[in-house]
Parts: structure tokens; C-alpha cells; sequence
């Protein structure tokens, strides 16, 4: 298992778009990915979970991820959310 803190920069938050590209990237890796905020676990391959979590620019939060390609996964889905969920 591994985590990684990261905070949120993009202006708009987790909303619907940046959410679905974070459930799209973390279910092309096997292992299972969760995000902690404000005391919840939630299921980071879900996007009604982290709809949810209505997190908002500035906004930390923990990933942990486990499994086989966890290294890889955590190192996507952080690169992911420092790039403000620009994907091209």
C-alpha cells in the first residue's frame, strides 16, 4: 500500500469532468484506489463517490492505492491532479 497527500489546484474543484477523468485513470489500474478527506474513505473508482466529496480548489486530501501496479497508479493519478486534470 502507498499514499500520497495532494491538494487540489484546478479553480473548479472535483467536479463532474475532473471526476470522471480521475475515475477513468484510476480504473485502468488493477489496484484499488481510495481517497481520504474530512474524516471519509471513499471508493476512487467511483464518481458518485467523489462527487460526494465536493472537494474545492485548495482541498487535501490523501490517496492510498494497493496493489499489484500500485507505484504506477499513485504516480498517474497524483501527476493527474498536479496537472489539474488536464489530460492532453
Amino acid at each position: 500500500m502507498v499514499t500520497r497527500d495532494v491538494k487540489i489546484l484546478n479553480e473548479a474543484g472535483l467536479h463532474a469532468r475532473p471526476s470522471s477523468e480521475l475515475v477513468k485513470l484510476a480504473s485502468s489500474f488493477e489496484s484499488e484506489f481510495f481517497i481520504e478527506m474530512y474524516g471519509y474513505r471513499i471508493n476512487g473508482k467511483s464518481i458518485l463517490g467523489i462527487m460526494t466529496l465536493a472537494a474545492e480548489e485548495g482541498a487535501e486530501m490523501t490517496l492510498i492505492v494497493d496493489g499489484p501496479d500500485e507505484e504506477e497508479a499513485l504516480e498517474a493519478i497524483s501527476n493527474l491532479i498536479d496537472n489539474k486534470f488536464k489530460t492532453s
